[in-house]
C-alpha cells in the first residue's frame, strides 16, 4: 500500500507514520531525513541539495524530486511506503504522477490551528539530554527543570508561537490545497485528531480500510 500523510504541523501525522509504518511493515519516509542521508552519503542529488542549504536557500522541487525518485526504487518500497512531508505543494504532487508512482490512499489529519498552536507552544525540552515535555500534558516535577537530568527546559524555536503561526499559514496556503487535488483522484480520507494518540490511530488505520 503507497500512502501519503497529510496533516499540519503539529497535527501528529508523523507519529501515525511511524505506527502505520510497523503494522503493515512499509518505511516512513521523511523528506527531510532522506535528503539529510543523500547529503551524508554524497550521492550527486545530495551534494546538489547541499549546495542550496549550505547557502540558506531553499532545495529546488527537481532535486527534492529526484531524491524521492531514488529512495521508492530501493528494495523496501517494493510492498508499499508511507510519504510523510511530499508532496507539500500541487506541482510536487503532479510530479509524483508523472514519474508513474500509484497512490492508494492520502490520509490527512485534521486538528483545529487554535489546538495545535496550544499543542505546540506548550512544549519544553531539555537543553542537557533533550527529555521532552508539555506544560499542560506532561509537567515536569519542578517548573522549567528536567526530571532525568535537572537540565534547564527550554522552549525551541519551532514551537514559537510566531513560528507555530507562520508554519500555519504556509500549511493552509501551499499544501492544504492537495487534500482538494486527491479528493478529485477519490483518494483522500479524512481523520479528525483526537486527544489521545490511540484514539487518532484507531481512525487513521480505519481511514486505511473503508
Amino acid at each position: 500500500m503507497n500512502l501519503i500523510l497529510l496533516g499540519a504541523p503539529g497535527a501528529g501525522k508523523g507519529t501515525q507514520a511511524e505506527i502505520i509504518c510497523e503494522q503493515f511493515s512499509i518505511p516512513s519516509i521523511s523528506t527531510g531525513n532522506i535528503i539529510r542521508e543523500s547529503v551524508k552519503n554524497g550521492t550527486e542529488l545530495g551534494l546538489k541539495a547541499k549546495s542550496y542549504m549550505d547557502s540558506g536557500e531553499l532545495v529546488p522541487d527537481a532535486v527534492v524530486i529526484g531524491i524521492i525518485k531514488e529512495r521508492l526504487a530501493q528494495d523496501d518500497c517494493q510492498n508499499g511506503f508511507i510519504l510523510d512531508g511530499f508532496p507539500r505543494t500541487i506541482p510536487q504532487a503532479e510530479a509524483l504522477d508523472q514519474m508513474g508512482v500509484v497512490i492508494d490512499r492520502v490520509v490527512s489529519i485534521e486538528v483545529a490551528d487554535e489546538k495545535i498552536a496550544a499543542r505546540m507552544s506548550g512544549r519544553r525540552v531539555c537543553s542537557k539530554c533533550g527529555a521532552s515535555y508539555h506544560l499542560e500534558y506532561k509537567k515536569p516535577a519542578k517548573d522549567g527543570v528536567c526530571d532525568a537530568c535537572g537540565g534547564e527546559l527550554i522552549q525551541r524555536k519551532d514551537d514559537a508561537p510566531e513560528t507555530v503561526i507562520e508554519r500555519l499559514r504556509v500549511y493552509h496556503e501551499q499544501t492544504e490545497p492537495l487534500k482538494d487535488y486527491y479528493e478529485k483522484a477519490g483518494k483522500l480520507r479524512l481523520v479528525e485528531g483526537q486527544e489521545q494518540v490511540a484514539d487518532t490511530t484507531a481512525l487513521t488505520l480505519a481511514a486505511l480500510k473503508d
